[in-house]
C-alpha cells in the first residue's frame, strides 16, 4: 500500500541517518565483512480503510439520489441497489405499508433527503465504514453504516437516530484519522455488543427482569418497559393476553467503534414477536376473533383466535467500561403478521 507524503520523508531521513553511522564505523575500524553492521529502521506503512473520506462522501451522496427516487415510487428493486441488510428489511415493509400511512406522512417519505454535518468513521482492517450525520428535515443525529454485504457494492445497512440531540460520543479517530473497529464478542462494562440484543429484548418479554437489568435507564429502555406494562391494560385485555418473545434478527451483524473515552459504540440488530392471542373462554365460544388492524391487514386481513406480528429491528447503544450500555436509540418496523 502507498506511503503518504509524510511517511515516505520521514523513511528517507531515517536511511540517511543509517549511511552516516556506518560510513564513521568503516573509517575508525576498518572493514571486516563478517561484521554486521548496526540494524536499518523501517517505517512502518501508513494504515488505511477500505475507502477514503472522498470516497465515503461520494457512496453516501449516490445512496442520497437513489434512495430518494426509490422512495418516491417504492421500488424495491432500485432501492436494493444501494440498501442491505437490517435496513433494507425495514424498507421494504415500508413500501408495503405505504397504503396505509397518512398523506402528510406519505408525502414527507416522498420528499428527496440529504445528510449534513457528515463525519466519517473509516476503520482500519474492515469491509465497512460509518458516518455521523444528520438528515435533512430532523433535528435528530444518526449513525449510518455502510458495508459490501454483496462483496462487491456499498451499501447502507443500518441508520438508527438517537434518541436525544448530540447524544452520539465520540468515536477515536487517533489511528492517523482511521477509526478502530472493536469485535462484537468484547465485553466492555456489563455487556458485549453482541449480548445487548438479549438484554434489550427481556425489557419485551418480562419488563426486564433478567438480562435487561444489566442495561442503563434511557428513553429507549423507559419505552420497551412501557410497552409490557400495557399487557394488562391494553383495549382487548378483558378477552385476549399479549406478550412478546424475542425472534431472529434477518441479518445478524454487528458494527461496533472505539470511543475516545475508552469506551465503544454498536449498531446490533434486534428483534421481537408480539403475540395477541382470545382467552380460552373465548377461543372456545367460537363467536369472538380478533381483527387485524390496516397494518397487520397488509399481511393478513382475515380475522383469527391469534395474531402474531414480526417487528424486526436495529438500535445504537454505547458502552463504558465502568457502567451498562445506554441504548441511544431504536427502530422496529412491522415485516410480518400472521
Amino acid at each position: 500500500m502507498p506511503h503518504t507524503p509524510r511517511s515516505r520523508s520521514l523513511h528517507h531521513l531515517t536511511l540517511f541517518a543509517a549511511g552516516a553511522t556506518m560510513a564513521v564505523a568503516l573509517t575508525a575500524c576498518g572493514t571486516n565483512p563478517d561484521k554486521p553492521g548496526p540494524p536499518t529502521a523501517t517505517a512502518s506503512p501508513t494504515p488505511t480503510g477500505v475507502v477514503t473520506s472522498t470516497q465515503a462522501s461520494k457512496i453516501v451522496d449516490r445512496y442520497e439520489a437513489i434512495n430518494s427516487r426509490a422512495n418516491k415510487i417504492q421500488d424495491r428493486d432500485l432501492l436494493g441497489t444501494v440498501e442491505g441488510g437490517q435496513l433494507y428489511e425495514q424498507s421494504t415493509a415500508d413500501y408495503r405499508l405505504f397504503t396505509t400511512w397518512s398523506k402528510k406522512d406519505q408525502a414527507y417519505y416522498e420528499k428527496p433527503f440529504t445528510y449534513r454535518d457528515r463525519s466519517y468513521y473509516i476503520p482500519e482492517g474492515q469491509s465497512w465504514f460509518a458516518v455521523q450525520a444528520t438528515a435533512s428535515g430532523s433535528k435528530s443525529e444518526a449513525l449510518l453504516v455502510f458495508d459490501k454485504t454483496d462483496g462487491q457494492h456499498f451499501k447502507m445497512v443500518a441508520a438508527v437516530y438517537a434518541d436525544q440531540k448530540n447524544s452520539i460520543p465520540a468515536v477515536d479517530t487517533s489511528n492517523h484519522g482511521l477509526a478502530t473497529a472493536v469485535a462484537p464478542s468484547t465485553r466492555v462494562g456489563t455487556l458485549a455488543p453482541d449480548q445487548t440484543s438479549t438484554a434489550f429484548e427481556d425489557l419485551y418479554e418480562t419488563g426486564g427482569k433478567h438480562a435487561g437489568t444489566k442495561l442503563a435507564s434511557t428513553a429507549a429502555t423507559r419505552t420497551a418497559v412501557s410497552t409490557y406494562r400495557e399487557r394488562t391494560t391494553y383495549k382487548n385485555a378483558k378477552y385476549a393476553t399479549l406478550h412478546w418473545e424475542a425472534t431472529q434478527a434477518t441479518n445478524s451483524k454487528i458494527y461496533a467503534l472505539r470511543l475516545r473515552n475508552g469506551g465503544a459504540i454498536a449498531v446490533f440488530p434486534t428483534a421481537h414477536n408480539r403475540m395477541e392471542q382470545l382467552k380460552d373462554g373465548f377461543i372456545y365460544s367460537g363467536n369472538v376473533k380478533l381483527s387485524p388492524g390496516s397494518q397487520q391487514g397488509v399481511f393478513n386481513k382475515t380475522p383469527r383466535v391469534a395474531i402474531l406480528d414480526e417487528f424486526q429491528g436495529q438500535a445504537l447503544a454505547q458502552f463504558t467500561p465502568a457502567g451498562e450500555p445506554k441504548v441511544l436509540g431504536v427502530e422496529y418496523q412491522l415485516v410480518d403478521s400472521r
